[in-house]
């Protein structure tokens, strides 16, 4: 069997490690990949944009099954156009990718189907915007519309932190057109927590529970991020709180699609608040949470493949998905400067220190081999994940392998895990 993974960082090395222990003894493709995915795969020198060129690839290739990591490819329509050309691939098509590339359309689904969120306003005028922060009570969340890599959500506290968010996203279009709208809604209070589920038009299958760090800085200070480290499970999504996210924002999630015409099959991600009321909607991804997905992986003891197969074919109310007893905890190593400007091309010392580490695997996010060495090449370089028998376990080896890294500038976050641990 031949699979290829679209995408090039931490998630997608997690898959492909998961893909590649998969009974089928899959041929493994990554476009584009990484230098440490180039270790369990093949790698194809296309970047995930470009869905034409990997079509045409999967085609000359005969790839059996294409597998999308990141949400731009989704959004940009890459399952419409295999499917156009009767090439299998896992993932939502372009109109179900609009949960992740439209916070409007996400939100307005959201409202018209009675799923519990924040309230909120649509803006597309600066100045309307500006008057209507200027008047509201703090804090607030002001989210640019469109996709921005984890980090256009800003959350306000005070007038100039208000003033400051709409500016970056509507005048200085820090994240270009994604910031041409923007929502402004309530800050909602209590604990934020992941929660994956395949989803094939018609059955879903949860996925273990899990809990992002978005903030760059111990104590959850700083600004957003792609993710700084995850665990899994998260304590917080007891069963009852997961009963109550399938009864209360799944099913009615799903049947709001269908009214719209709408078949989502692929993994989705609910972001969610655990209030006091219960868990409310954050947001939507239509795609791995990263770096949630290497917790996750880590603790899956079914055949991956498979599961994607199902979901694709629309067996998931046959399928299953069994998850190790023991606890497993990422904490992703970045570049200095991240989520700022950085540099890149820094040797990394240690890696090969942790090689045949039964507990540990170190997932590659930004680097590059060159000269016999190691070198970092984008903001988040590794996500290193380790199981233990409890989440102190599994935090412990995870720090002991971190431990043995380092480069110049390197920095993360020690306090993964805390609000479980507290």
């Amino acid at each position: 069997m031949k699979v290829l993974v679209v995408g090039s960082g931490g998630r997608e090395h997690a898959l492909v490690w998961k893909i590649s222990q998969s009974a089928a003894g899959a041929k493994i493709y990554c476009a584009p990949g990484n230098a440490g995915i180039a270790e369990q795969a093949e790698l194809v020198p296309i970047g995930a944009d470009q869905i034409e060129k990997i079509s045409e690839f999967a085609a000359r290739a005969k790839v059996d099954l294409t597998v999308v990591g990141p949400e731009l490819p989704l959004t940009l329509g890459i399952v419409d156009l295999f499917e156009s050309r009767g090439l299998k691939i896992f993932g939502p098509d372009r109109a179900a990718a609009r949960l992740e590339g439209s916070k409007v359309f996400a939100k307005e689904l959201l409202a018209e189907n009675g799923i519990p969120t924040a309230p909120f306003r649509v803006f597309e005028d600066e100045a309307r915007a500006r008057a209507y922060l200027e008047a509201r009570p703090l804090p607030c969340v002001v989210k640019a519309d469109g996709l921005a890599a984890g980090k256009g959500v800003m959350v306000c506290t005070s007038a100039a932190e208000a003033k400051a968010a709409v500016e970056q996203l509507m005048v200085q279009r820090v994240f270009g057109s994604a910031g041409e709208t923007i929502i402004v809604e309530d800050f909602l209070e209590g604990e934020e927590a992941s929660f994956m589920a395949l989803v094939d038009g018609e059955n879903y299958l949860p996925l273990a529970s899990s809990q992002d760090h978005k903030r760059a800085f111990d104590g959850d200070r700083g600004p957003n991020t792609g993710g700084m480290g995850a665990y899994s499970p998260a304590p917080i999504l007891s069963r009852d709180a997961e009963e109550r996210v399938a009864k209360e924002i799944l099913k009615p999630l799903m049947r709001g699609l269908t009214k719209r015409g709408i078949r989502y099959r692929g993994v989705l991600y609910i972001g969610l608040m655990v209030t006091a009321d219960g868990p409310k909607v954050l947001e939507f991804n239509c795609r791995f949470g990263d770096p949630e997905c290497q917790a996750v992986v880590m603790r899956l003891e079914d055949d991956l493949l498979s599961l994607f197969e199902a979901t694709i074919a629309g067996r998931l109310d046959q399928a299953r998905a069994s998850w190790s007893d023991e606890a497993a905890a990422c904490v992703v190593l970045c570049a200095g400067g991240y989520p700022g400007p950085f540099e890149k091309g820094k040797p990394i010392k240690g890696l090969e220190k942790l090689k045949g580490r039964d507990k540990v695997a170190v997932f590659h996010a930004g680097t590059a081999f060159a000269g016999g060495q190691w070198l970092t090449a984008g903001g988040r370089v590794l996500g290193v994940t380790a199981r233990g028998a409890s989440l102190s376990d599994a935090l412990a080896e995870a720090y002991r392998a971190v431990a043995e890294i380092e480069w110049e500038g390197m920095h993360y976050r020690r306090d993964i895990g805390w609000r479980a641990l507290k």
